[in-house]
């Protein structure tokens, strides 16, 4: 075999193993943000002070440390946007602390009682804005849900 074929033969080569490192380096690389989809919220008309809202929220964490094992901390936040009122939640720990494993699943929460804040109203429209943030700190996207009615 002569010496330039030999020569094209290991740049071809080279260039082979350097694509598949390259593809190999980007698959390994995991978003350290949460990624959180609205899952359902219902009802969409409660009755003042009488009916529980439910939110469902799909959670995605490629890293795996999203949750707390802190009963204290709270990790999940949602804000009535009438008035910028946030309701703070505790998501448990998820995956052991270091394991880097992605993680995803479903998280409800229960908003007990609604009420009409212009007291001349007899119905109401509100919105709520909903993120999570990990064990790093980051924060996830923020969803914003469709319009609740809230009736006398």
């Amino acid at each position: 075999m002569d010496r330039s074929r030999c020569t094209t033969i290991l740049s071809r080569l080279l260039v082979m193993v350097l694509w598949v490192a390259i593809a190999c380096e980007k698959e390994d690389k995991k978003s350290t943000i949460p990624q959180i989809t609205l899952q359902s919220i219902a009802p969409l008309s409660v009755k003042e002070f009488q009916d529980s809202l439910e939110i469902v929220i799909r959670y995605k964490d490629e890293d795996g440390d999203l949750g707390s094992a802190d009963p204290e901390s709270k990790n999940l936040f949602i804000t009535d946007n009438r008035m910028g009122l946030r309701y703070e939640y505790r998501i448990q720990q998820l995956a052991p602390t270091g394991a880097m494993v992605s993680i995803e699943g479903d998280v409800k929460v229960v908003l007990n009682t609604l009420a009409i804040l212009d007291t001349a109203a007899i119905t109401e429209t509100a919105t709520f804005s909903i993120f999570v943030k990990d064990r790093s700190g980051n924060a996830s996207n923020t969803l914003v849900s469709p319009a609740v009615t809230i009736t006398r």
